[in-house]
């Protein structure tokens, strides 16, 4: 996991959460970056974005904000607070199912139940979108992509499992079949 960033200027709780992000078990479909966190939303902030590809394909990316206030001043009930975005391609019949976006909803809450990521406050919206091409972009066709926004406040000031919650949510939105662990070290070890 690369580098998130300088927090020299941090105190130890958000050093403390900031190594989550280098920390993460990360699946070789998935690229992790650090990308400039937006520093107007609280004193202490961090950011990573990923892109998920297979077969030299992106089919999925998306993004993970930590936010931390030690004062508690912001909205949020809290120092900390998660927000992640995830953007994936749909196949066009799935895109129409009326179910798709509490579907899309479980597998964000289905992976931090499953990283036992203790949160409150959970809220964010699940958006589709169709694009279709006319004119001199009538042959591409359309496309239909699901983009998940979401937020929530940790009860811990470790970040761990929350940062994998949002690592699985990306598999997921991309369509990947689980894996585990020994899985995902087998596959790193690969030329």
């Amino acid at each position: 996991m690369p580098d998130v960033g300088s927090a020299e200027d941090a105190n130890e709780t958000f050093r403390r959460a900031v190594e989550a992000l280098r920390g993460a078990r990360v699946r070789p479909e998935i690229t992790v970056r650090e990308i400039p966190a937006p520093q107007r939303l609280a004193p202490h902030t961090a950011a990573v974005s990923a892109e998920v590809s297979v077969r030299d394909e992106e089919i999925a990316w998306g993004r993970l904000i930590i936010l931390y206030d030690p004062e508690g001043v912001r909205d949020w009930p809290g120092p900390f607070r998660v927000v992640c975005q995830v953007n994936s391609e749909l196949e066009s019949d799935i895109a129409t199912d009326p179910l798709l976006g509490p579907v899309a909803w479980s597998w964000l809450t289905d992976a931090l139940d499953a990283e036992e990521a203790s949160h409150h406050t959970l809220s964010g919206t699940v958006t589709r979108a169709t694009t279709e091409g006319f004119g001199t972009k009538s042959s591409e066709g359309s496309t239909t992509e699901v983009e998940m926004r979401a937020s929530w406040t940790p009860e811990t000031d470790d970040l761990s499992s929350h940062v994998s919650a949002w690592l699985a949510l990306l598999a997921s939105a991309s369509g990947l079949p689980p894996l585990d662990v020994a899985d995902i070290a087998r596959q790193r070890q690969r030329p």
